[in-house]
């Protein structure tokens, strides 16, 4: 029904292959045949109309059990080990009814039987609509569980696009590793799935299947520089590099545009609220990008970007309602603009507050960086009873011999030739390593609220 122009894409390429998992193709044949006997298995248990939960990491077999369980017109939690510390948690959240897990690719049924009064629940079960929720990372706050109506989601991947050898980073917990997948699927493509996201596997599996597609996080981008991986395996199937999920440091991008010159870079903006929109970057070099497509319009008010989306999310089982009354999604991204081009120079709510000026960490993470010294950063905030607030440099040195006492003399007067006095960092903590999520962003402090 809500997948019927899917259906009929894959029928068109049933011998091409659509997934390569653990070195094991899945045909389009495959995937249509794994989908009807999902199909079979969700109504042989009466499974439809409910709440149900996909417990796997990405795999063939997840996707089709996703798919079958939109046809079966469920609310569909797509749920990976990111969160796994916290299952019962965001079952609960979500009123999960019923999880599906998978023992030797073969689903079984767990019951969970929680429920929730949630409006939007009662909206989708109502019309009959499939839904999907997501849960956001909290990198900066706590996790929001996000309901989408999933048929107005699917619209967008109606329109057909490029076919690319793409690797799937993401999981498809995540709104851009449900978007890859989708975008994969619905333009016939091949998608390699990548559960070990080590630069060495990542750059293995690269040079193995020809990726032409590499999606990824700046964290990971950093680290992949870091690791010196890419010198030692053949990238050169690789035609986009996107990235997107969190602030790009501009230092880190020139340096990615010039180890790799025959790859396009692509900044790449969505939000698990709205869904992913179209980007285009006004150069390979350039954090200045342009957002929009069909569904979506844009504007900036006080600083911070708007978004109105026709596949905008229903709304937050867990959180107050964050759109406009005339319908525009509050991202909570500050922004400058050029033209139609826009840079963001971070979140809102990320902002460093010292005595009445604002810092923003990204800006000050990309003077650090410039440091030979340096392999990575992270800037935060900490409460100070006289400037309000002070701001904190956590850095990894990249030479195990310099004195910790000579890298805080460094930066300090590396950043004050470069950024104003109160930007500087106060104090500057010398760890092992920074902190990211399993899904390769940075985790923000919140010393500073």
């Amino acid at each position: 029904m809500y997948l019927d122009f899917l259906i009929d894409r894959f029928k068109q390429v049933e011998n091409k292959t659509a997934f390569i998992y653990e070195d094991r193709a899945v045909s389009y044949k495959d995937l249509l045949i794994k989908i009807e006997e999902f199909q079979y298995f969700l109504t042989e248990h009466n499974i439809s109309g409910t709440v149900l939960a996909i417990d796997s990491n990405n795999s063939p077999e997840a996707i089709a059990m996703l798919l079958a369980s939109i046809e079966s017109i469920n609310i569909s939690i797509p749920f990976s080990s990111t969160f796994s510390n916290k299952k019962d948690n965001y079952f609960k959240l979500a009123g999960t009814k019923q999880a599906i897990e998978f023992d030797e690719n073969t689903p079984k049924i767990v019951d969970y039987n929680y429920s929730s009064n949630s409006e939007h629940y009662v909206y989708l079960l109502e019309k009959k609509l499939p839904g999907l929720v997501l849960f956001s990372s909290g990198t900066s706050g706590k996790s929001k569980g996000i309901v989408h109506n999933l048929s107005a989601l699917l619209e967008k991947y109606q329109r057909v696009g490029k076919d690319y050898i793409t690797l799937s980073f993401m999981n498809y917990d995540h709104i851009g590793g449900f978007d890859t997948i989708l975008y994969s699927l619905s333009n016939q493509s091949t998608l390699v799935f990548q559960n070990d996201r080590s630069p060495k596997s990542v750059c293995e599996t690269i040079e193995k299947h020809k990726i032409e597609v590499l999606p990824v996080t700046p964290t990971f981008l950093n680290l992949l520089l870091l690791s010196e991986m890419h010198n030692s395996y053949d990238l050169s199937s690789l035609k986009y590099i996107t990235y997107g999920a969190e602030p790009m440091p501009e230092f880190l991008l020139k340096k990615c545009t010039e180890i790799f010159p025959n790859v396009r870079f692509l900044q790449k903006f969505g939000t698990s609220e709205t869904g992913t929109l179209q980007s285009k970057s006004k150069a390979d070099d350039s954090l200045w990008f342009k957002i929009g497509g069909e569904g979506f319009d844009i504007r900036i008010v006080d600083g911070i970007l708007q978004i109105k989306a026709k596949s905008a999310m229903l709304g937050y089982l867990n959180a107050p309602h964050p759109f406009t009354e005339d319908g525009w999604y509050i991202t909570g991204d500050k922004v400058e603009t050029d033209g139609e081009y826009i840079r963001i120079l971070g979140r809102d709510s990320e902002i460093i507050n010292v005595g009445g000026e604002k810092v923003f960490p990204a800006e000050v993470e990309n003077v650090i960086l410039e440091l030979d010294e340096i392999e990575d950063v992270l800037i935060y905030g900490e409460n100070s009873p006289i400037m309000g607030n002070i701001v904190v440099a956590d850095v990894v040195l990249a030479k195990e011999d310099l004195k910790k006492s000579e890298a805080k003399k460094l930066i300090k007067k590396h950043c004050s030739g470069k950024l104003e006095q109160f930007k500087i960092p106060v104090k500057i903590n010398i760890s092992s390593q920074t902190q990211y999520t399993d899904r390769f962003k940075k985790i923000r402090s919140n010393k500073h609220d």
